[in-house]
């Protein structure tokens, strides 16, 4: 539980590469929602299900994989939106592995229905769910599903 409040759960989100330009950022794929606007929604939301979010973004891989090694001792659970690194990214996937804290794979777009090299994901197998394709509800959804996974575990 989180050390500053031991009876909530406490949740990892991450953001990948590029995140931070959402808004700007190819609005017809990805909205216009920004990133300060789809963390908001993600605490008010995690205070209706009274729970913690610690929020990190990040462009540098070793800062994500930082972050989840960090969390093996801090959080029960990870969201994370890792952008590109979803579909490259061996060493995300292995932090995941290796900490073994369930984890929601999130995305605006569905990959799926974008270019080939997007449906692969590093991180599918080693995570308890995937959601895509509903924009800054993707995260809301996520959050709920992982949620309700860790309180029912």
């Amino acid at each position: 539980m989180s050390t500053n409040n031991p009876e909530k759960l406490s949740i990892l989100v991450l953001h990948g590469p590029n995140l931070n330009m959402l808004g700007v950022r190819e609005p017809t794929i990805y909205g216009s929602a920004t990133l300060e606007s789809i963390n908001d929604l993600l605490n008010d939301k995690a205070a209706a299900l009274s729970c913690v979010l610690s929020i990190i973004q990040s462009n540098q891989e070793g800062v994500l994989v930082d972050a989840i090694q960090s969390a093996l001792s801090q959080h029960q659970g990870i969201l994370i939106n890792a952008g590109a690194y979803t579909h490259t990214s061996v060493a995300i996937r292995d932090a995941l592995s290796a900490v073994k804290i369930p984890t929601v794979e999130v995305h605006l777009s569905n990959i799926y229905q974008r270019e080939e090299f997007r449906h692969h994901s590093y991180i599918a197998p080693v995570a308890i769910g995937q959601i895509s394709g509903f924009g800054a509800n993707s995260y809301l959804l996520g959050l709920e599903g992982l949620y309700h996974h860790l309180s029912t575990s």
